[in-house]
């Protein structure tokens, strides 16, 4: 039984995950992507944002590489699973030279769009809920 105050709210379908965490915090990768295919899976519109070290899991071999516990699901598997139900995947362009990420060779194919800060402030001024991780 779902208790009264977490029922939703059929208006409410816009969700952000804003994703700040990253490789040197294994533990807290997996989930904003299995809560985002959760969403997406009920008919939420999920945009999933990568910023600050979060950016590090759309560089091309880091979240392949990379689990939230030893001998888990690979974190680019469950990056897969929020795509393949529907979520949107940004990173933060103005993040990447700080991590040291070449945008022309090394972003995995499953980030639709590499956006700026402004572009995070729309998303996050116009969404029903905010998440971050």
């Amino acid at each position: 039984m779902v208790p009264t105050g977490f029922l939703p709210d059929e208006n409410e379908k816009d969700v952000v995950i804003l994703m700040t965490s990253g490789p040197s915090t294994p533990l807290r990768c997996a989930t904003p992507f299995f809560i985002g295919a959760l969403l997406a899976s009920m008919d939420a519109q999920v945009r999933i944002f990568l910023t600050m070290e979060g950016v590090k899991l759309g560089e091309v071999g880091v979240a392949e590489g990379l689990t939230a516990i030893e001998g888990g699901k690979r974190i680019i598997d469950f990056i897969r699973d929020a795509k393949n139900a529907g979520c949107s995947l940004y990173m933060c362009l103005p993040a990447l030279p700080g991590f040291n990420i070449d945008e022309s060779k090394g972003i995995i194919p499953e980030v639709d769009e590499l956006s700026s800060g402004g572009a995070l402030a729309d998303m996050l001024l116009s969404a029903d809920k905010v998440i971050s991780f």
